[in-house]
């Protein structure tokens, strides 16, 4: 269970009470604040706190335009024109910070984002707990034969029944050895600044994670994009729900801009063009390396 019956009467309690602001809030990200939303097996995220909403992009960026914008196109559409042209201080205005509780590898994937502030649970000071990411049967996948960084062909029957055993078997055999070490008998133990280093990578941390709305936008572009690694993905599209809900009329830009959108090279629009007028086009004339013409294939469908 990702949370524990304190942690659940805590987040009820903090439910519970309404305080009085004069800052503006955002009807759709209310609804989200302190409840754990479940991720993986044992993970979750849930919104602490956020400043912003889609009328602070719009406010930061007529300060920057001037007057008289107003008259010339409404708020969505502003935020759109903002969006499509890849402006980012405005969407700078806007801030969320989330508690986050996901495996160690997903973690260390997730922090090469390195514009947030982030205060991650610390094992120097504390005992993790006994959970481990333990992947779903159709998770369970063979590396990928043209992508270097990505899963081929599902795992079936005793080879993925096996993989599965050893994840297991040498998680749970790593925590029993971690614990040994800190409670040697009669003894203080060994340091457990020393000790988490025998964990497995798939233990489960915790942190607090801060980010303006443009750096989360350029998260989620990454890591909800289907060929993201499932792990991380799946907190990604969690967030992206939230976020919905938080800046509607900014989130809806930003998926048809960049979720739903793309970008073409020089060549791959060139090669466009030369389709449109009914030329055929191949690699061998597109001036593209087989890997982008295999990804520009992919974009045409």
């Amino acid at each position: 269970m990702p949370l524990t019956e304190d942690q659940i009467a805590e987040i009820a309690a903090q439910r519970s009470v309404s305080q009085p602001t004069m800052r503006a809030t955002a009807p759709g990200m209310e609804k989200h604040l302190y409840t754990a939303y479940e991720v993986l097996d044992h993970g979750f995220v849930r919104v602490i706190d956020y400043m912003g909403d889609d009328a602070a992009i719009v406010q930061a960026a007529r300060v920057s335009y001037g007057a008289g914008t107003k008259k010339s196109r409404d708020d969505s559409g502003l935020i759109r024109y903002l969006m499509r042209h890849w402006h980012s201080t405005p969407f700078e205005m806007c801030e969320v910070k989330l508690h986050v509780k996901l495996p160690v590898f997903v973690a260390r994937q997730w922090i090469r984002h390195r514009t947030a502030n982030v205060n991650e649970y610390s094992a120097r000071y504390s005992i993790l707990d006994r959970e481990f990411y333990i992947p779903a049967p159709e998770q369970l996948a063979a590396q990928s034969t043209v992508n270097n960084q990505g899963r081929g062909a599902v795992l079936e029957g005793a080879e993925a029944a096996k993989v599965l055993e050893i994840l297991k078997g040498d998680a749970g055999r790593a925590y029993d050895h971690y614990e040994e070490m800190l409670s040697q008998e009669g003894q203080a133990g060994l340091a457990r600044e020393l000790a988490r280093m025998n964990l497995p990578a798939n233990v489960y941390t915790q942190w607090y994670w801060k980010v303006d709305l443009h750096n989360l936008f350029h998260f989620l572009r990454l890591r909800a994009d289907e060929h993201a690694q499932y792990e991380i993905r799946v907190y990604a599209e969690t967030i992206c729900k939230i976020v919905a809900d938080w800046v509607p009329a900014a989130y809806g830009a930003f998926e048809d801009y960049r979720l739903g959108g793309v970008n073409l090279s020089a060549k791959a629009l060139d090669c466009v063009k030369r389709m449109l007028k009914g030329e055929a086009v191949t690699q061998e004339n597109s001036g593209m390396s087989k890997g982008e013409w295999r990804e520009f294939e992919g974009l045409l469908g």
